[in-house]
């Protein structure tokens, strides 16, 4: 059945945003519309005041146990302030674990599961204090989420995954399992994403000041256990295999290449689909 053609002022919505985000994806600044900075004001009194309640509980809950979760719900609350409405497709375990996922926004942080530690593989000078913190969290058996492609993309690919992180499941410590996980922003998803030479400032104003909600849908996988592969490059394939294949079965069509470098893993696109 075809889909409806769109109406001329959704087409020209679209059309402006486009224009919008191809210009912040070459570093160009995108000036803000009265009605996107009202937008991005409200929502940005919204942390502040989420950061007035929270904090306090945060260190009070600390003079007397351990493990606050106000640091988690502080997270999910201002996921839902920028604009995420977000539902989880999948079951995701709650300890013992080990969380691979795609990258496309800061967002995807605030939608974290409690007692979750990120490392990005962008901190080259950190890297034998980030792999230290994962051990940490293993043994006291939080739930770990690394995002191995080491830098952000656009929804629409993924980039080779870097194995270094995964350096602590050598070996793998016991009863911890990997589960691989998909961040999914649907139509919205290149428009959100933090890409190109745009500034992470840049970036959280623009998608702040924007009109409505957005649907995140996050895909917990099938967890395997890192023991039936050998050696962290292994297990980052069989979490990469999972991953490509929910996304492209989400998108309905087949991955692209990234189309922009990125200099700080060394990546650079095939000449034919590198933007300028």
């Amino acid at each position: 059945m075809d889909k409806p053609a769109l109406s001329d002022r959704a087409r020209r919505r679209a059309e402006k945003y486009g224009r919008k985000r191809m210009a912040a994806m070459r570093g160009e600044t995108v000036p803000l519309t009265v009605p996107g900075w009202i937008r991005f004001t409200i929502r940005a009194i919204g942390i502040l005041a989420l950061l007035i309640v929270f904090v306090p509980l945060h260190y009070l809950y600390r003079i007397f146990a351990y493990g606050s979760p106000f640091p988690m719900l502080f997270l999910r609350y201002t996921a839902r302030v920028v604009g995420a409405k977000v539902h989880r497709i999948g079951t995701p375990l709650r300890r013992d674990v080990f969380f691979v996922s795609n990258h496309l926004s800061w967002i995807d942080i605030l939608c974290s599961l409690n007692r979750t530690v990120f490392v990005k593989r962008e901190n080259r000078m950190g890297v034998a204090e980030q792999i230290n913190a994962l051990k940490e969290a293993l043994q006291d058996n939080w739930s770990v989420t690394v995002f191995p492609e080491g830098t952000v993309t656009d929804g629409q690919s993924i980039l080779p995954f870097k194995s270094s992180m995964l350096s602590v499941l050598e070996p793998p410590p016991s009863g911890v399992l990997v589960q691989p996980v998909v961040m999914d922003y649907g139509a919205v998803a290149e428009e959100i994403s933090w890409i190109g030479e745009e500034s992470g400032l840049h970036n959280a104003t623009r998608v702040m000041a924007r009109p409505g909600t957005f649907r995140l849908d996050i895909h917990f996988l099938d967890p395997f256990s890192p023991e039936d592969h050998r050696g962290r490059k292994a297990i980052a394939a069989q979490a990469r295999t999972q991953i490509v294949e929910r996304l492209e079965e989400v998108l309905g069509k087949p991955l692209r290449d990234y189309q922009h470098t990125v200099e700080a893993i060394r990546y650079r696109p095939p000449a034919s689909t590198e933007k300028t």
